[in-house]
């Protein structure tokens, strides 16, 4: 998913195991050395022990996370990884500089840049992810591009679907109803796509018009079947309720690995980055510092995308991924048309989008 609209709830949140891969993590932890946090003795002599409180939306992502990340990290380390779904009211606390449990945060890549003063630089030897903007890299990690794109049942369309989202919103000519975003917090990329659809350039998107956001979505409003949670995405699809469903990627993905004949779109598909980020009050720095390390890993990244259909934070991810897990992950350099979403740009927006989307909503 995502990415998170902190006042609502509903955000965007949203295996090959690499040879060797504990090995390396051992040695990347021997070196790790940051200020706060336990200094007693680890499981390989890390210098580690007690936990870090990881906040996240679990479900599959979660899971993904212990399989790629956690479970080596805590072999090497003796420091376990307590999960936790998150809180509104910690994160918001937290990323205001205020205290609370939470060592790493999981936001979209706007909340980094709105709330910045309130997170901890990472470590000058944790390594940064490139996919991300350079003025923001040193307060992010684990990185995880999400793609909002259209998806359909290959059936629905047996002589070729909608590609573009001005196909998306071309009723007549692709019949049936449109899955579409019901809450107020899940506007994800919704304005991008009503702009696209109305004819405007990527690079012209920002900042983003909402009054003719609002023209657009309401023509299409009369077709729209709206979901509140994310698997419902997958409910309106295979149920036949809609024809073409908006939202994140790896729901789409997740019908894949079932098995179903789902169609997604690359065509315009916008690439929104979602991160983690430690708060200055975080309890275990050196814990949740070491851990960042271990999220570079290209091996690692790349057995996180096969398990969820997200891009990775590191590119050379992708030298570790089967041709067909590279084919449905967003970011993939064999997607020439996609839309990067600018989170810089958003962040000025935020409260804006908010708003216009809850008013929209109601309307």
């Amino acid at each position: 998913m995502a990415a998170l609209k902190r006042i609502l709830g509903w955000r965007r949140r949203g295996a090959i195991a690499a040879v060797g891969a504990g090995a390396a993590l051992a040695m990347v932890l021997s070196a790790c050395g940051s200020s706060g946090g336990s200094a007693t003795e680890g499981a390989s002599g890390s210098g580690l022990s007690g936990r870090v409180v990881w906040a996240d939306f679990g479900g599959t992502t979660n899971k993904a996370r212990y399989t790629a990340y956690f479970d080596d990290f805590t072999k090497d380390t003796g420091v376990k990884v307590a999960s936790e779904v998150e809180s509104d009211s910690i994160a918001n606390t937290m990323l205001s500089g205020g205290k609370g449990a939470y060592d790493a945060i999981h936001v979209g890549l706007d909340q980094v840049y709105r709330n910045k003063a309130n997170i901890a630089e990472l470590d000058p030897d944790v390594p940064r992810d490139t996919n991300l903007p350079k003025n923001i890299r040193d307060y992010a990690f684990g990185t995880f591009s999400v793609g909002h794109v259209q998806a359909y049942l290959a059936d629905t369309f047996p002589n070729g679907g909608p590609k573009t989202w001005a196909d998306f919103f071309d009723v007549k000519k692709y019949p049936g109803k449109r899955g579409w975003m019901g809450s107020p917090g899940s506007y994800d990329s919704a304005c991008e796509m009503a702009e696209l659809a109305s004819g405007i350039s990527a690079k012209d998107l920002y900042p983003l018009r909402l009054d003719l956001c609002t023209t657009k979505l309401n023509e299409l409003r009369p077709h729209m079947v709206f979901y509140t949670s994310y698997p419902q995405i997958q409910q309106l699809l295979t149920s036949h309720t809609a024809a073409v469903v908006a939202g994140p990627s790896g729901q789409a993905y997740g019908l894949l690995q079932q098995g179903v004949d789902v169609t997604i779109s690359w065509n315009q598909a916008i690439v929104s980055p979602n991160v983690m980020t430690i708060p200055k009050q975080a309890p275990d720095t050196a814990n949740i510092q070491a851990l960042a390390k271990v999220f570079n890993e290209p091996q690692r990244q790349a057995q996180f995308a096969k398990l969820t259909g997200y891009g990775p934070g590191n590119p050379d991810a992708f030298k570790h991924m089967d041709a067909k897990t590279k084919a449905n992950i967003v970011n993939s350099p064999e997607h020439k048309d996609v839309v990067y979403q600018d989170s810089e740009a958003r962040a000025k927006q935020d409260d804006a989008l908010l708003a216009w989307y809850t008013k929209w909503l109601a309307g």
